[in-house]
């Protein structure tokens, strides 16, 4: 189309699904044009693939909208050109010559004839479009087992050439695998475990407890910018805003110091848990990895989900932190997570907590805390900050 960049578009495992494919492609397409709003962009249905149409001048957020969509393996701009060899050995040596301009020494080409009525075969696509790329592009040559850049060939309703291919964030549509609350810290590993679940097709909501003057409002404002990178991936997130600080002073006035962390989280997974039948959430998911610090040896882990009854996804549990921070890395939670305003679960940590709690030890003295009038309370009081909803 004139004027008009192209995008293609390869979906991720939801073409996998069964009978309820159709299902997954629906919410894939809704939440694909709700980051697109605010473009003229136009979005094309195709089997098995997904096509993108905009103005010259708005490729930038498409792309971006592109980078942060949950369900899509990898996508592209592609030259759309007729069904006939001599279009479509052209466009190949148009990327061709695009790629030599990017430095790029070698190539090879891919091809997929999915309209068997096309004369060509894809061997012979290939064979036709590399021998025509070798003679009009000087200094590329091919290389099938480690080419610089593919260029692909997909013989389809019409012909789309396309290189480059960007990679996709994977997994499953946001939206069809229920809602989940995550309890986010201003660490490191909470927004990694929230983006693994969206990439599930997980919608998050989400908790922070704050307790004032303790942290300060710049450990909020983290929590913040970090509930907005999540909520870029994850079609946006409510962030729940709880004030700890009654819960945590009383937990220090009662609780044996070594007992401390371990029954702040009881606290923090029961006030989440309430929070969860509110907002109708049907899970918690924490940044939990075993054994990484005192609070997480399975012992421990046992004792601060032992009061409620939601499950508790903890999709960083076989983790290690190497791992975890690349990850944060790549979704760019990383620079916020290690910003220097410290999250109330640092508060009044012991010097030697427990490292392999009892969980009926622990109930009993979480019993003799009583907190859960405070917990309602912090509830009542609680903020709400909406972050990155593309609506």
């Amino acid at each position: 189309m004139i004027n008009m960049t192209n995008y293609l578009i390869k979906p991720g495992e939801l073409t996998l699904k069964g009978g309820n494919r159709k299902h997954f492609e629906t919410v894939l397409r809704r939440n694909l044009k709700s980051l697109l709003k605010g473009t003229d962009a136009r979005i094309i249905t195709g089997i098995g693939r997904i096509y993108v149409q905009c103005s010259f001048g708005q490729e930038e957020k498409v792309e971006d909208s592109l980078n942060h969509l949950m369900g899509i393996s990898g996508w592209a701009k592609t030259k759309i050109v007729g069904k006939t060899q001599e279009e479509i050995i052209s466009a190949c040596v148009y990327e061709g010559k695009l790629l030599r301009e990017k430095g790029i020494e070698s190539f090879k080409i891919e091809a997929r004839r999915t309209d068997k009525s096309f004369p060509l075969d894809s061997y012979k696509i290939r064979c036709l479009a590399g021998d025509a790329v070798l003679r009009e592009v000087p200094g590329l040559k091919v290389n099938v087992k480690n080419p610089g850049c593919i260029i692909d060939v997909e013989v389809r309703d019409k012909a789309y050439v396309y290189s480059n291919v960007s990679k996709g964030r994977k997994g499953l549509p946001v939206g069809t695998a229920g809602r989940g609350l995550l309890l986010l810290s201003g660490g490191i590993d909470s927004p990694v475990a929230g983006y693994m679940m969206a990439s599930r097709g997980m919608s998050l909501e989400a908790v922070y407890y704050h307790a004032y003057p303790y942290t300060s409002d710049k450990a909020r404002e983290k929590a913040v910018k970090l509930a907005g990178i999540i909520g870029s991936y994850s079609m946006g997130i409510r962030l729940n805003v709880v004030n700890f600080k009654h819960i945590q002073q009383q937990i220090k006035e009662r609780a044996p110091e070594e007992w401390i962390t371990v029954l702040l989280r009881m606290a923090m997974m029961e006030c989440a848990e309430k929070l969860a039948f509110d907002r109708g959430c049907k899970c918690l998911i924490s940044g939990e990895s075993l054994s990484q610090v005192a609070s997480q040896t399975i012992e421990n882990i046992t004792c601060t989900q032992s009061r409620i009854k939601l499950p508790v996804l903890r999709p960083l549990i076989g983790m290690n932190k190497e791992d975890i921070t690349t990850l944060a890395e790549s979704i760019g939670t990383y620079k916020i997570s290690i910003l220097p305003y410290q999250d109330c679960c640092v508060i009044f940590n012991p010097a030697h907590p427990v490292l392999r709690g009892d969980t009926i030890e622990a109930n009993k003295l979480y019993k003799a805390l009583e907190v859960e009038d405070l917990i309602t309370e912090a509830l009542k009081t609680a903020e709400v900050e909406k972050c990155s909803f593309p609506d």
